[in-house]
């Protein structure tokens, strides 16, 4: 039986600024690197570059949804993607 391909992204939270509604920081998966920035009262997303922005958004957007409330500024979290890229 073949594994599901997978893999991992590293999110680094750079600013959480309440007054703002924002999240801003970096993600990382594979030899990609993204800087996004999380308007969590608009529901907006944000990511940067373009170069395979398509990979992560959707993913990322999941991850910031379920988890926006436990993140915190200076720390680093990491989330599974069911694709190997």
């Amino acid at each position: 039986m073949r594994s599901k391909p997978e893999t991992i992204a590293n999110v680094s939270v750079k600013e959480y600024c309440f007054s703002k509604k924002q999240i801003q920081g970096v993600v990382e998966a594979s030899q990609f690197k993204w800087n996004f920035i999380w308007s969590f009262n608009k529901g907006l997303l944000t990511v940067n570059p373009s170069l395979g922005r398509a990979l992560i958004e959707d993913a990322l957007l999941r991850f910031l949804l379920k988890k926006d409330y436990e993140l915190e500024a200076g720390n680093e979290y990491k989330f599974t993607i069911s694709a190997k890229f």
